[in-house]
């Protein structure tokens, strides 16, 4: 107690001294170096030093070329704003080549100060993401072509039956019964049809706002009358890269399937977001040079997401986690963002976690 005029007053508690700078950035679980405008290494944290097997003791000062091999790409894309390239092999010079998502980014108000972050690649990651088609991948997608053009034949003659035999009085339950399954059967061909053409995409520079609240706006009128779409979006993006109608397309199918899952939910929201990625690069097949993708289009909900057994599935057709679904939609968004020169990624995200369908696109020249 302190006395004071009038009465006790309470001593006022010391200050609790918390951890310094040097603490926190040793204990961050990300292995993160600091490199200095000369482009040598002025810190490193216990987590880089377990990563690279490297003390910093022995890096601090030196190049930063001289402990890791940076990506193949990174001088010719390396700009201002930073630099990213996701699961990716690296070489650290005192030890084995290691698989990490490389992000740098500029230190604010410290020119020439550079942050650079190392985070593991797990083997196994929680994201589905389209595939480059295989030479046997792309047969049975010709094969499925004429197999679907086939069947609408016989289908045809089918549906023209079942018209005669109730023109003539016949059982009507039972021959409209025929014709609504048969136009069934035929609708479900056109959708694999949409999945299966071959024909290039006519891609042109384009505003993507206008379609997004397009989109949008078709959404709430419809699938997703009640729901909440939110929009996030980055006012600079430049024009993308892409074919109008199938970028539509992709929108409505992924607000589609947002809007399928959130049924029944309390306060069911899909966001709408997007962003430029400086420095983005991602391989879009397997044996492909890795291609800048720096516009980011994000569609997200608070649904539970996919069961976790077709988690890494979801892009191949036939597999949905809805009883009612055919398998189709997200195999054909796979196939026109590909079409586009883009990947479509799936993943849990965030905290509490929330879908996120991720689309990457290049932008205009």
């Amino acid at each position: 107690m302190v006395f004071a005029r009038g009465g006790l007053r309470r001593a006022r508690p010391e200050p609790v001294k918390g951890p310094g700078f040097g603490d926190l950035f040793a204990a961050l679980p990300v292995a993160v170096l600091v490199i200095d405008p000369d482009g040598r290494i002025a810190h490193a944290n216990s987590a880089c030093e377990l990563l690279l097997n490297h003390s910093e003791t022995t890096m601090v000062g030196q190049p930063y070329d001289a402990v890791l091999r940076p990506p193949e790409d990174y001088a010719d894309r390396r700009d201002g704003h930073g630099f990213a390239a996701f699961d990716i092999e690296i070489e650290a010079v005192r030890g084995p080549r290691i698989r990490v998502d490389f992000v740098e980014a500029p230190i604010a108000d410290q020119p020439g100060w550079r942050i650079v972050t190392l985070h593991h690649a797990p083997q196994s990651r929680p994201v589905a993401q389209g595939a480059d088609r295989t030479a046997g991948a792309r047969a049975a997608v010709g094969a499925a072509a004429m197999l679907a053009h086939e069947i609408k034949n016989p289908l045809s003659g089918i549906r023209g039956a079942a018209q005669l035999l109730q023109s003539a009085g016949e059982d009507a339950e039972l021959t409209q019964l025929i014709t609504t399954e048969v136009d069934r059967i035929v609708a479900l061909i056109d959708r694999m049809q949409d999945f299966t053409d071959t024909r290039p995409l006519k891609l042109a520079p384009t505003n993507i706002y206008p379609l997004l609240d397009h989109a949008r706006r078709v959404a709430l009128a419809g699938f997703a009358r009640g729901i909440s779409i939110e929009e996030h979006f980055d006012p600079s993006l430049p024009p993308v890269l892409i074919d109008p109608d199938a970028f539509l397309q992709v929108l409505l199918n992924l607000l589609k399937n947002a809007a399928e899952v959130l049924g029944g939910r309390d306060r069911p929201r899909i966001t709408l977001a997007t962003a430029y990625r400086h420095g983005m690069s991602v391989s879009t097949g397997a044996g492909r040079p890795r291609q800048p993708l720096p516009i980011e289009i994000l569609v997200i909900d608070n649904g539970p997401g996919a069961p976790a057994d077709i988690a890494e599935h979801l892009f191949e057709p036939f597999v949905s986690g809805n009883p009612e679904g055919k398998g189709l939609g997200l195999p054909l968004v796979e196939k026109l963002v590909r079409d586009m020169g883009g990947i479509v990624q799936y993943g849990r995200e965030r905290e509490p976690e929330v879908t996120v369908f991720r689309i990457l696109l290049p932008r205009a020249a």
